[in-house]
């Protein structure tokens, strides 16, 4: 009887018995009560569509109305990069890994110029998300540098500076431009001349007087970073900007300014009295 009943009994089930002795050795069982154990199921909601809905995704959703609505404008620098890591880590919060971020590099400009490598230092931060955190900034740096089919006019210092504020946004190391401008300040061209600073660069007065003549400029700006923080000029950035001033001068073509950019901030050399 005893096996009977152990049949029956479901898996995670405890019986109960009450029973008496009717003979040495035997019981006759009066009732058995099973209690059964069950465990909560956690189960994911599903949309109308039958698609299956993660824990986050009402926020989610509310974050991308919110953007579709207003773009940025409203935005905490967190709050922007919590909803970029949106799509490449699905399934946890990452509110806390934007704070994460931002807390370890300083700020959202320091995340977006971070190094993979460094970037994948942040728990839960692994490649896709490093490569799209790099991706973004290097995107926009690509709109600034083509610029073909839009018309960029930079006629005034403040424009070209906010222009290279803009362009070094994402640049962990130090990097030399060369714009290229017409005679009303149109966007001709951009080159870059190197990477490193200007001692290692080697910067080439041939390959700017080239870029001059192809972009067919009569005003030429340059511009550098100072990832270490300071904007201001040293004497080798002196001594290039001089030479290539020399350069463009025996072609007709006037040095206008020679940009320096540190810390979200940028000097105007021609500003400082240094042109």
């Amino acid at each position: 009887l005893f096996d009977n009943m152990r049949q029956r009994i479901r898996p995670r089930t405890r019986p109960k018995f009450a029973g008496r002795l009717t003979a040495p050795g035997k019981y006759a069982i009066i009732f058995a009560e099973c209690r059964v154990r069950s465990r909560p199921v956690r189960r994911r909601a599903e949309t109308a569509g039958g698609e299956v809905m993660g824990v986050h995704d009402g926020h989610r959703d509310r974050m991308r109305k919110r953007f579709l609505e207003n773009e940025l404008n409203g935005f905490a620098d967190h709050e922007a990069l919590e909803m970029l890591l949106y799509y490449a880590i699905p399934q946890r919060d990452t509110n806390p890994i934007a704070h994460a971020l931002i807390e370890r590099f300083g700020s959202l400009q320091a995340v977006l110029s971070a190094p993979a490598e460094e970037l994948m230092e942040v728990p839960y931060i692994k490649e896709k998300a490093a490569v799209l955190i790099r991706l973004a900034p290097a995107l926009y740096q690509r709109v600034l540098m083509s610029g073909e089919d839009c018309e960029v006019i930079l006629d005034t210092r403040e424009r070209i500076g906010e222009f290279f504020r803009q362009l070094f946004i994402a640049h962990a190391s130090e990097v030399m431009y060369q714009l290229c401008l017409d005679g009303k300040g149109k966007k001709k061209g951009l080159y870059k001349l190197g990477e490193g600073d200007l001692g290692s660069v080697g910067l080439n007065i041939r390959q700017i007087m080239e870029n001059t003549l192809r972009s067919k400029a009569v005003m030429v700006v340059l511009a550098h970073n100072h990832p270490s923080g300071v904007a201001l000029p040293s004497h080798d950035d002196k001594v290039a900007t001089r030479m290539v001033r020399e350069a463009l001068e025996t072609m007709g073509v006037r040095l206008v300014d020679h940009v320096i950019v540190a810390d979200n901030d940028y000097v105007s050399m021609a500003e400082s009295g240094l042109l």
